[in-house]
């Protein structure tokens, strides 16, 4: 239930941008075909950059701020808190 909670907490436009960040770093990855962490983490900085000035432009056009303080205060929340998983022994392979 607290999951389907804060969901509503995030805007639509919030879930689009993520989608756009997500989406273009697929495509610039199969274009550029990365190995090893360092190219792809370089290649996801690439499309979260694209998302996030997205996001500057429609701020910017419409005058108001696409990520609220609540938002921002909620995922701050969630961040600081153990999980089980994170507490959990690993599994012995």
């Amino acid at each position: 239930m607290h999951n389907l909670i804060s969901i509503n907490l995030v805007s639509n436009l919030e879930l689009v941008l993520n989608m756009l960040a997500e989406t273009t770093t697929t495509k610039i990855s199969k274009g550029k075909k990365p190995v090893g962490f360092e190219n792809n983490q370089k290649i996801a900085r690439q499309g979260g950059t694209i998302a996030g000035n997205t996001r500057k432009a429609i701020e910017e056009k419409s005058g108001k701020k696409i990520v609220t303080r609540q938002n921002a205060k909620h995922c701050h929340r969630r961040k600081t808190k153990k999980s089980k998983i994170n507490n959990a022994t690993p599994p012995n392979w």
